[in-house]
């Protein structure tokens, strides 16, 4: 009799510190969900580095994201916020890739240096975020004008909020001056 209550309570202990069995199973679906968008990540990574030249992208793979990562002077003429024809033939190089993107929502974000916008921009834009804002915007025109979806991308500019180099240095602004094409698994609605 000693031994059944002991078992008894052992087993009740032991079921106080599990967890469910659906939340389990819910678990593990998350698991396979995740490993199987890193795996997408990882073949839509391969295939994009094939498409663009190492000068004209840096691709970031980070947990459930690729980012690519493309400086402005790739993009956009000195203090532009139109593509120019090098910037138009780098992204039409991984145009077809991005527009048969399942299940993965693109942002493309568009970031400035801290060097405050000069009087020939003055007029249109009243600040860097303004800039960085059309940059982006028109690099998702021209990837949607060559067949991305719409309804998966969208564009967001920071100004100068997000650094990844000093402002102090030339180099470090032109590497603030970038855009980045950040992918990502869909949210649900």
């Amino acid at each position: 009799m000693k031994i059944q209550v002991a078992t008894i309570l052992c087993a009740a202990l032991l079921a106080a510190g599990c967890v469910s069995q659906q939340t389990y199973n819910t678990e593990v679906a998350k698991a396979n969900t995740l490993s199987a968008s890193n795996q997408q990540l990882d073949a839509l990574n391969q295939q994009l580095r094939g498409e663009l030249a190492s000068d004209q992208a840096q691709i970031t793979q980070l947990q459930n994201q690729l980012k690519v990562t493309m400086v402005n002077e790739v993009l956009f003429a000195e203090g532009g916020w139109t593509l120019s024809p090098k910037g138009e033939a780098a992204l039409a190089k991984i145009a077809p890739t991005l527009s048969k993107l399942q299940g993965q929502q693109i942002v493309v974000e568009g970031f400035t240096d801290n060097v405050p916008i000069g009087p020939a921009l003055k007029a249109r834009f009243p600040s860097n975020w303004e800039l960085s804002s059309a940059r982006a915007t028109d690099v998702l025109r021209f990837l949607v004008s060559k067949g991305v979806p719409a309804n998966t991308i969208s564009a967001q500019g920071f100004g100068d909020s997000r650094p990844v180099a000093s402002n102090d240095t030339a180099e470090g602004r032109a590497k603030n001056r970038r855009v980045e094409i950040v992918i990502m698994a869909a949210s649900r609605p």
